[in-house]
């Protein structure tokens, strides 16, 4: 054997040694890649049917505000018709009743005056036309 051989079989010794060095490192490295391929099927099991829960969540509350809308559209519309119905109200009954107290105040005045002719004008009288009592 040579010098050749001697050294070309130290080179393989030390490339089978290497090699060996190297698959431990390189076996673990297949074993990570495995658990995050695992890790990654397990999160995505996990997270369709947590998507579709959050789907469904988010569609209850869409008809849940709907409803909402409906309810708070009907309150403004009776509200805006409580409204309507009390100036109705008002312009029908608010001004006969008012025309019918000042006719009943100027027959009440009316009929004072008529019965006070030949007496004294009442103390009221007296201050609105500005004379003094004796």
């Amino acid at each position: 054997m040579g010098a050749g051989e001697i050294a070309g079989l130290i080179a393989a010794i030390a490339f089978a040694v290497l090699a060996g060095f190297l698959i431990y490192p390189l076996i673990r490295l297949g074993k990570l890649f495995d658990q995050l391929a695992d890790t990654v099927k397990e999160t995505g099991d996990h997270a369709l049917p947590a998507l579709d829960e959050g789907v469904t969540t988010v569609q209850q509350v869409n008809k849940s505000l709907a409803d909402v809308n409906e309810i708070s559209s009907a309150a403004s519309s009776t509200a805006n018709n409580i409204g309507a119905l009390t100036n109705l109200y008002g312009s029908f009954l608010g001004k006969p009743i008012i025309k019918l107290a000042s006719i009943f105040y100027a027959l009440r005045t009316t009929a004072r005056s008529f019965m006070n002719k030949g007496q004294q004008p009442a103390p009221a009288a007296k201050a609105a036309t500005g004379t003094k009592g004796e």
